[in-house]
């Protein structure tokens, strides 16, 4: 956490080291837009790392000698544009850079993210085993109503959560599906115990939604934030379909890359 004294001098001040024809621009920016870019400034140069928690409204507050409804709307304007994020209970945390994640015939996320640097991390959240809508048994060449097992699946990287995922199989073929991610955490290893050693994308559709209260609360970001939906399909190598996935993307998390 940054500590008090490594915070921006108060904007007042910080209208005493510019030029005096530039203090009345200067003046005519709003309060908690002058604190938003002073905080800005300081992730920018590195005085606050990714992680690092902020203070909390109150010291901010004392620290810029303003009102907390000021320092409330400068920290809603940064996490509008996925500068930081507020984690209720917890508090107002630097968001790490979006993390480029490749579309690509064998997309895996526990890979993309370990390459990238940064540690993976999920769990399974909830299963079923229910009947297949007409969606997804189109997707999986299953008849309507056909059993399949749902995994509701969250995974992260460094611990932030990136994306709300749910995953179906056909029952017939992954019977007990469910315990056997919730001991591995991983679908690469869950098709192993069955017997299938690769398998790679055959569809892939991006769109975007706006988050719902369940995935607002998995993903920790505010209801209604842009979400990138990606709905793909998973074959062995005879394509035959043996999963199909959406995943909910936090928007401001990942730069979705299509490698062709």
């Amino acid at each position: 956490m940054m500590k008090f004294a490594d915070m921006p001098r108060p904007a007042t001040s910080a209208a005493l080291r510019v030029p005096a024809r530039d203090r009345a621009l200067l003046a005519g920016v709003s309060l908690w837009r002058r604190i938003a870019d002073e905080i800005e400034q300081s992730i920018a140069g590195g005085t606050l790392p990714p992680g690092a928690q902020l203070p909390g409204e109150i010291e901010l507050a004392q620290r810029f000698a303003v009102n907390r409804h000021t320092v409330r709307r400068a920290l809603a304007a940064l996490t509008e544009q996925g500068i930081v994020r507020a984690e209720r209970g917890r508090g107002t945390f630097v968001e790490a850079p979006r993390l480029s994640y490749p579309i690509r015939r064998r997309t895996r996320f526990s890979e993309i993210v370990g390459h990238a640097g940064r540690a993976v991390g999920g769990r399974l959240i909830g299963s079923a085993v229910e009947a297949a809508d007409a969606e997804v048994a189109r997707r999986l060449t299953l008849e309507t109503a056909a059993p399949v097992v749902r995994l509701d699946l969250l995974r992260e990287a460094d611990g932030v959560p990136l994306c709300a995922g749910t995953t179906w199989l056909p029952a017939a073929r992954f019977p007990d599906a469910a315990r056997i991610y919730a001991a591995s955490n991983s679908i690469t290893r869950l098709l192993a115990y069955f017997g299938i050693r690769d398998y790679a994308r055959t569809q892939t559709h991006i769109t975007a939604a706006i988050a719902t209260a369940t995935d607002a609360a998995s993903l920790q970001v505010a209801l209604g934030r842009p979400l990138l939906i990606v709905d793909s399909v998973d074959v062995n190598l005879d394509r035959v379909p043996l999963l199909t996935t959406r995943a909910r993307f936090a928007a401001d998390r990942v730069a979705l890359v299509v490698e062709t």
